[in-house]
Formats: structure tokens, sequence, C-alpha cells
């Protein structure tokens, strides 16, 4: 058994200037904003959930990226909405959030 139920991990990846790349996106704000919601939440602890920030991904041509294991379930996102989506959606009841995913 995972020590987390969900580890999410944001890129935040700075790739050269003019290359797609994670950084762009403030992705460090957004891990922000879901480890405030989870908390909020009471999610975010041992057997729960845990979000934290990565280095490179590799997937950075796709948009801002984060990937949650042990689903392995990769994702894009634009603001706060997509983040609370996510967090509802796959963090709480489990399900795929199929219209962001990479």
């Amino acid at each position: 058994m995972s020590f987390y139920r969900h580890h999410v991990f944001f890129c935040t990846n700075q790739r050269p200037a003019g290359e797609a790349c994670c950084a762009n996106f403030n992705p460090q704000r957004m891990r922000d904003y879901m480890k405030q919601r989870t908390k909020e939440l009471g999610i975010h602890h041992e057997g729960g959930v845990r979000a934290n920030v990565t280095g490179c991904l590799g997937r950075c041509e796709l948009g801002p990226t984060i990937v949650i294991y042990p689903d392995d379930v990769w994702y894009t996102y634009v603001d706060e909405k997509d983040i609370d989506e996510i967090i509802n959606e796959h963090l709480v009841h489990g399900r795929v959030v199929k219209r962001l995913r990479i």
C-alpha cells in the first residue's frame, strides 16, 4: 500500500526561452492552491493526498502538466477551476476528469 492514496506532482520545469515549458504557467501557485484546498477538505495527510512540485515530466508541449500516482493519470490545467475539478472528481470521488486528461 502506498504512503499516500494519491501523490500529485506538478511539473515546474523551466526550458530555454522560446520552448514550451510548464514554468510559464506558474505551477508553484497551482500546487500551493491544491495543497490549501486539500487541507481545507481534510484529505492532505498520510493515507490521503500529497501535492508536490517536481522537475521535468517530459510533456511540457502539452501545456502545464501534473501526474497523479499511483493512478498514473496525467492532466493539464488552466486555472483554479480546473484544479478544483481534479480535486473533487479525481482525488475525492475517484473519477478521471476526461476533459483535462493528457
